[in-house]
């Protein structure tokens, strides 16, 4: 039996929640906000203790994973605690605000023996999963052209919550919006990114960080990529996309949450492309996908088998490198390259 503890119950909480009830051999032992009706509401929902201080739950000796649903500027801080802790820790995106905090999360998880696991949970989407093979197995051949495209709308309430928005707890439509979709290019793509160029704006809101990004990328093997993400495309999110473009086919996955096979053109496949885009039709309800299950069933096996999370730190460190430099590149309007 694996028991677990989640600190933080806000929007994404519920999905880890419900993702644990289908796996067998797992108990939420315990909740953690630091809004006490909150916290009650989950607990009571979901039948385990809360409390209001997340020392307490780390304190639990019934807890052997902690899940961190918290905003972003405090995953770094609350998944050290909980690892030094001797807990096993899966930490939302981004990881951390900043690569040195990666870095100190990454560290201290070997230090303690202790897995961390990054959510990434769009890799483990069917048509990703397709699109993934498809680039290892040199259907498209060499890859020549990326892009991203998060065209998503967040009204000025959004915002007014206090830390969304904010560079120190959130960041912009690039750290926060687009990171799953970014680190979807750099895993598809499977060389390092030699440089980014970016510019950032804030143009619809009233908020700390950009609302509007757009951003070219150079991969080491020559390969050019666009990411354009925003948060201003009114009246409601309008497309999310990862695009791939090779000597050989044209691949590009959307939806809902990178669960549509948008075009799949490879050479000696395109008489089966009808085929081809229907192997995921359904939408899941929100933005968040439907693998959070897949994540946890993971990161569950690596703790049994004593192997790393396949979406570890150092994992989920290199979408945060990166939107890093791009910060970097739209502060100083330089090209700015890519020390992993």
């Amino acid at each position: 039996m694996k028991r677990f503890g989640i600190i933080g119950c806000g929007r994404i909480a519920p999905r880890h929640a419900d993702s644990l009830a289908e796996i067998d051999g797992t108990k939420l032992v315990q909740v953690c906000d630091v809004l006490e009706a909150r916290a009650r509401h989950f607990s009571e929902k979901y039948n385990a203790s809360y409390c209001l201080d997340y020392h307490e739950l780390l304190a639990n000796p019934d807890v052997d994973i902690v899940n961190i649903c918290t905003p972003s500027g405090l995953h770094a801080e609350m998944a050290i605690a909980a690892l030094k802790a001797g807990k096993h820790v899966i930490v939302e995106k981004p990881m951390a605000m900043n690569v040195a905090d990666a870095d100190r999360m990454i560290t201290t998880a070997k230090e303690m023996n202790r897995k961390l696991c990054i959510v990434l949970q769009n890799r483990y989407n069917p048509p990703m999963q397709d699109f993934y093979k498809a680039v290892r197995d040199g259907k498209i051949g060499r890859i020549l052209l990326g892009s991203v495209t998060v065209r998503w709308y967040r009204p000025q309430e959004y915002y007014n919550d206090g830390w969304h928005g904010t560079k120190s707890m959130d960041g912009g439509a690039l750290m926060n919006q687009s990171v799953h979709h970014i680190d979807a290019l750099q895993w598809l793509v499977g060389v390092p990114v030699k440089s980014v160029f970016a510019y950032t704006a804030t143009l619809a809101h009233q908020m700390e960080a950009e609302d509007v990004g757009v951003v070219t990328v150079r991969f080491e093997n020559g390969a050019l990529a666009t990411i354009e993400g925003s948060t201003v495309t009114y009246p409601q999110n309008l497309e999310a996309s990862v695009a791939l473009f090779g000597e050989k086919g044209s691949l590009k996955v959307g939806g809902t949450a990178l669960n549509r096979k948008v075009f799949w053109k490879v050479a000696g496949e395109i008489e089966h492309e009808k085929e081809m885009l229907t192997r995921e039709e359904v939408d899941p309800p929100s933005v968040y996908g439907a693998s959070h299950q897949h994540v946890l069933e993971d990161m569950i096996s690596a703790v049994e088998q004593d192997r790393e999370p396949q979406t570890n730190g150092v994992e989920g460190r290199k979408s945060l490198v990166l939107v890093s430099a791009m910060y970097e590149s739209a502060k100083t309007a330089h090209e700015i390259f890519i020390k992993y």
